[in-house]
């Protein structure tokens, strides 16, 4: 997740890195012990050799209804062994031959899943945050995520466990509970990425539709006056001069209008394009167009720097009358901290994504090269999009393709393109949802028809009121990352962290105290969500 995922455009979008562990692996038996987690440092392996805890985990079947939809995610491992099975079972089994990467394969994949549904949003994190503090926060909570991301490998490899992943770590070393809570909080990330997945795929085709049609409801705006077109504004807009004006001017609202509204009726029209899609018993056919969000991202960095060369840099840092007027830092810089958690999000899916790097003593240089490119993604597309934007830096949308008009041929291009390829998302991020809610709740992946069309209509109900009534990617966003963020970015890397440390007897106050420091950062990050106004 985010996702973007979510992480929007990237292979699989949000759905990749909003998995949760419960549901990426398969179980049968047949499968054998799977092969070790190696880093560097290993004195924490001999004391948990004698510790691990007797449990048996459950849901363990939740892609075995689609081996091809599995591997596309992640490379197959063995399932959890229960330590009271006896070592003669274990050994028995003869180990399978796992698909390994390179280290560029690898970092590819990191970055390909972590790009998601704030990417499209980071121009307007900058204009939450301001000129200064926008960066600042990109690379300062990038290299945060970046340190509890590998906390988290770092726990996999002490505990000695080849198979175990976010879940079994959090039960064996927090809890059932914490458990419990974890699972809750991957439910939260993925509900979110679809909501917002909604919203983004109404607004592409209510344009998309208008732009068919030869509905233009664009007025391109200089300062406050509604002018012809400006060439030099490259058919940039601002939407909220151009809703008050327009609630000033129209008297009469056409039939067409009244039908097809942005808000009230296409989150309803776009239920007969995705409801069928959604009861699918395996969406298999909709893993073969995971490609193109590697192609999304690439073209909107084209889009981002080609419009923004046009318009060259619109930055006034001292006269506050001028409508490029930028503040370095503003108050409202918690809805960026809380959008970046999720932009970052990747923690309960990383042990699976790196288990299959060919060389395991390069993990944590192969992740940190993966957040480089990623913090690097987003600083060219919000940073360079923010400066160049040749109106008030207020107009900036948390969808950056609402700021130009319907009939520029590169947005049009966008929309239609992010919508083909949501469409083929949505029902993979439902197929995450469904099974993982189903084989916590029934333990069965798919338990009747009549199940599947009960959930497939709650989610559907959530996303069409959240279009309807809050349609509001950059408050979803945030709000999401902040509240998941706290527990699986800051708070269960830590808390496994000092567990480790803790039962290897090298627990130090320094340590203690750092490791506090970062959940206690996120919950302020959650906290502050609620201290800035929308607009």
């Amino acid at each position: 997740m985010n996702g973007y995922r979510p992480r929007l455009f990237r292979r699989d979008s949000e759905s990749r890195p909003l998995l949760s562990s419960d549901v990426s692996r398969p179980t049968s038996e047949s499968e054998g012990p799977g092969f070790m987690f190696y880093q560097s440092e290993t004195s924490d392996s001999e004391a948990w050799d004698q510790s691990q805890p007797n449990f048996i985990s459950s849901h363990r079947a939740a892609f075995n209804q689609d081996q091809d939809l599995y591997s596309t995610f992640v490379p197959k491992k063995p399932p959890i062994v229960d330590s009271t099975m006896s070592k003669r079972n274990q050994t028995s089994r003869k180990e399978p031959t796992i698909s390994k990467q390179s280290s560029l394969v690898t970092i590819f994949a990191v970055w390909n899943t972590m790009m998601g549904t704030s990417l499209l949003a980071m121009p307007w994190g900058m204009e939450r945050a301001g000129l200064v503090a926008g960066p600042f926060l990109m690379i300062v909570q990038g290299g945060v995520c970046l340190f509890t991301a590998y906390l988290n490998l770092r726990t996999e490899s002490h505990l000695g466990s080849p198979t175990w992943e976010i879940s079994e770590l959090t039960r064996a070393l927090l809890g059932p509970v914490a458990e419990v809570i974890a699972k809750i909080f991957s439910f939260v990330v993925l509900l979110g990425a679809n909501i917002v997945y909604w919203i983004l795929m109404s607004n592409f085709l209510y344009f998309t539709i208008n732009f068919i049609t030869g509905v233009r409801e664009d007025v391109i705006l200089s300062d406050t006056v509604v002018s012809s077109v400006n060439s030099s504004l490259a058919g940039a807009l601002c939407p909220l001069f151009k809703e008050e004006i327009m609630n000033e001017s129209l008297k009469e609202i056409s039939l067409y209008q009244r039908i097809w509204d942005l808000q009230n009726t296409v989150p309803i029209f776009l239920v007969l394009i995705i409801g069928p899609l959604l009861n699918f018993k395996s969406p298999t056919f909709f893993t073969k167009f995971n490609s193109l969000g590697t192609l999304s991202v690439m073209y909107i960095i084209l889009f981002v720097i080609i419009k923004s060369s046009f318009w060259g840099i619109n930055i006034d840092l001292k006269d506050v009358t001028s409508i490029h007027y930028t503040p370095l830092i503003k108050g409202s810089f918690p809805a960026m901290s809380g959008m970046l958690a999720l932009s970052y999000f990747i923690h309960n899916i990383i042990i699976t994504l790196m288990r299959s790097n060919a060389n395991q003593k390069n993990n944590g240089r192969d992740l940190t090269i993966a957040y480089i490119l990623v913090m690097l993604t987003y600083l060219s597309i919000g940073v360079v999009f923010f400066l160049g934007f040749p109106l008030g830096k207020s107009c900036i949308q948390d969808n950056l393709l609402n700021n130009f008009a319907t009939w520029d041929i590169m947005t049009v291009a966008a929309r239609a393109f992010l919508l083909f390829q949501l469409m083929t998302v949505f029902p993979l991020i439902s197929y995450m949802l469904r099974v993982q809610t189903m084989v916590a709740l029934v333990g069965n992946p798919y338990p009747s028809r009549g199940h599947i069309l009960l959930f497939n209509a709650f989610v559907i109900t959530v996303c069409v009121l959240f279009a309807v009534f809050l349609p509001k990617i950059g408050t979803i966003i945030r709000f999401t990352g902040a509240l998941s963020g706290l527990v699986h970015v800051f708070a269960i890397p830590c808390l496994l962290r000092l567990a480790t440390l803790k039962k290897s007897g090298k627990i130090s106050t320094p340590s203690y105290t750092m490791y506090i420091l970062i959940i206690i950062y996120g919950a302020a990050n959650l906290i502050g969500q609620f201290f800035v106004k929308d607009r």
